[in-house]
């Protein structure tokens, strides 16, 4: 049977509970616990006793309790059957969390149906180890910061579904302007979750939402995109927006082939263009008039020359008056 003389770890960061192989200890083994750590010992299935940072020599005056629990030692290096499991105190400050599926939400501004994904991270650290390691270990040879979390999963996404839908359906806020609720929100879950932690000896120290979106791919996310862009651009352009469409209506009028057939095609396009153009719609729709009658006679003014329908009474070029 080998005697183990000096108990300490140095293992992997990510590792919360570490048990030490075997269980051959003796009176006399030095134990070293470093300023984050402490180390339950077990026997008989009970904790029999937790020492702190430092340097310890194990002896019936430093670990009263577990003196109860064994035979009474024989001077010396007595050998005993105990279990020792070092508890890694220290914060954990990198633990990720995301959203395995997006949560499907009304986006209150714009009633469009759009998923939502949220990610973010956490940190957590040991506050009791005879909790954490009596209500989650379950006394397992390793319990790491991954398994804790498989363990919370359950609640963290929950917790987080619930307060995002609250934040936006309630707050009306629409999806794509959420972001700047990111710090608010962060501190709303965090406050629901901590007693979910707190309740089994870990302390949530943070939490943080990074980020809370829609997929792009998605095509309800690509219409609402679409019709925001187009709304952003009219709401830019204002009224110049009329006018614009005015003269590109005008613009193709002129450049139209088939001469006045061409022109009286664009009779749809032309009522906008008129309606908003002004002077320059009205001009048009005197000069489409007289066009418009088609294979009505012309006849010339007398001073300029200048071509006239046959039943004009002024000469539009001089202002001649006509026969």
């Amino acid at each position: 049977m080998a005697i183990i003389e000096v108990l300490k770890y140095d293992g992997p960061i990510d590792v919360l509970i570490w048990r030490v192989p075997g269980d051959d200890l003796t009176w006399g083994t030095q134990v070293i616990v470093n300023q984050t750590q402490e180390v339950i010992f077990l026997s008989g299935g009970q904790i029999a006793d937790v020492l702190g940072p430092g340097t310890h020599t194990l002896k019936t005056a430093n670990i009263p309790l577990l003196k109860g629990l064994i035979k009474a030692p024989f001077g010396g290096q007595t050998p005993f059957a105990a279990e020792a499991y070092f508890i890694n105190k220290a914060v954990h400050m990198d633990v990720k969390w995301g959203t395995t599926n997006p949560i499907p939400l009304l986006d209150p501004v714009y009633k469009v149906a759009l998923p939502v994904r949220a990610f973010g991270q956490f940190a957590v650290r040991v506050a009791d180890s005879r909790q954490v390691f009596t209500q989650l270990s379950a006394q397992r040879g390793e319990f790491t910061v991954e398994a804790l979390t498989e363990l919370y999963k359950g609640a963290l996404m929950s917790r987080i579904k619930d307060y995002i839908s609250r934040t936006i359906v309630d707050g009306k806020i629409t999806l794509l302007e959420v972001s700047a609720k990111l710090d608010e929100i962060s501190e709303g879950i965090k406050g629901k979750l901590a007693p979910d932690f707190g309740k089994f000896g870990v302390e949530l120290v943070n939490f943080f939402v990074a980020s809370i979106d829609v997929p792009d791919e998605d095509p309800s996310v690509q219409k609402l995109k679409a019709a925001l862009a187009q709304k952003a651009q009219l709401d830019i352009l204002g009224s110049g927006y009329d006018k614009m469409r005015t003269f590109d209506v005008l613009d193709k009028a002129a450049s139209n082939e088939g001469g006045a057939g061409g022109i009286t095609g664009m009779g749809v396009g032309l009522g906008v263009g008129l309606g908003a153009g002004g002077g320059i719609g009205n001009m048009l729709a005197n000069a489409m008039g007289s066009i418009n009658k088609g294979g009505a006679a012309m006849v010339k003014c007398a001073k300029c020359a200048k071509e006239l329908a046959a039943d004009a009474k002024f000469c539009s070029g001089c202002g001649e008056k006509i026969g």
